[in-house]
């Protein structure tokens, strides 16, 4: 008997495959990558590592542009931050439904909870995701199975819903319990790691998408999860807070983007959105506030398609460059440059 599973490699997803693996189940474990995890490394969250060691096949599935115009523009609205949990859930278990069908898979299974997560993992709401995605009945939730009506794989006797679980609730206890009975003790992530639940990073994306409500590309979110971000007349400025972020910077500056570097001192890059004269002067004071400037003006190299030039810029002050800070209210300042 074939079934896949969503494995993000976190406590509950790692407990239901086990489960399921223990009632003879064959499981071929998907895990979704995103843009917007704060503990993918190399684009599984050691879930990869995890299906080698129980044995199961392993496949990576790129959630890609499409889900990107999903956290744009959700159908269901967002949590606490920009989280579009719901639209989010529809849309891996779509795709998850047509990788089954391909692979020819009796039943869909996940680790979720009732009641563990606020948004997307309510009776109703979990209900509401099962239409939406297709699989009304059909989604088996072993982890909490015995609270839930039983699913097409349970009455057709595929699994015991007998030796099914049911946990429900915000407490991780439970769960802990049953991964040392299970000899389950490598679990990272075990509580999700999505950027877009954090305020500070929801704050730059919000900002993004208010000034681009058309667009949002894989670049974009690169960039807005690099650096210090600013808005400067209504222009996204970007400065990196090390050697690491600087190199990245350059990396993603291409079209639409003037880059500015100190050269008389060490300092930041910085990626400018618009190449207005005093656009680039304030710019480049923010720049050379952010470098070694020992409280004299620094040269600042300014780089675009059509050349290179150099100015000389004083460092801006702190409570200007806060004016401009994304997340920040944005107030009217006057700067000079003389």
């Amino acid at each position: 008997m074939l079934a896949i599973g969503l494995l993000s490699g976190g406590l509950d997803s790692s407990l239901a495959v086990k489960v399921m693996m223990e009632q003879g189940i064959t499981v071929v474990a998907l895990k979704f990558t995103s843009p917007f995890c704060q503990c993918d490394s190399g684009g599984c969250c050691h879930a990869a590592e995890l299906a080698e060691k129980l044995g199961i096949e392993f496949k990576s599935v790129p959630k890609g542009q499409e889900y990107l115009d999903i956290v744009r523009d959700p159908k269901f609205g967002r949590g606490s931050g920009m989280n579009p949990c719901i639209d989010c859930r529809i849309f891996m278990l779509k795709r998850a439904k047509q990788i089954a069908d391909d692979m020819g898979a009796k039943f869909l299974f996940t680790g979720e909870v009732v009641g563990q997560r606020p948004m997307s993992q309510h009776r109703n709401t979990m209900a509401l995701i099962e239409r939406e995605a297709g699989l009304e009945g059909k989604l088996l939730r072993p982890l909490s199975a015995k609270l839930l009506p039983p699913t097409e794989a349970e009455k057709e006797g595929w699994v015991d819903r007998e030796a099914l679980l049911a946990i429900s609730g915000r407490s991780r206890k439970p769960q802990i319990k049953l991964a040392e009975e299970k000899g389950l003790v490598d679990y990272p992530c075990p509580a999700g790691g999505c950027l877009l639940t954090s305020q500070e990073f929801a704050a730059k994306l919000s900002d993004f998408l208010e000034h681009n409500p058309d667009n949002l590309t894989a670049r974009d979110v690169a960039i807005l999860k690099v650096g210090r971000h600013f808005r400067v007349d209504g222009h996204k400025v970007v400065i990196g807070r090390d050697e690491k972020e600087n190199a990245r910077l350059r990396t993603l500056a291409g079209d639409g983007f003037i880059v500015l570097e100190p050269v008389s001192v060490p300092g930041p890059v910085c990626l400018c959105e618009g190449d207005d004269a005093e656009l680039l002067s304030r710019a480049s004071g923010m720049v050379a506030r952010y470098s070694d400037h020992e409280g004299r003006a620094v040269a600042i190299r300014i780089g675009s398609a059509h050349g290179e030039s150099v100015i000389e810029a004083l460092p801006s002050g702190h409570d200007i460059i806060d004016s401009f800070r994304i997340g920040k209210e944005q107030v009217p300042v006057v700067i000079s440059t003389q």
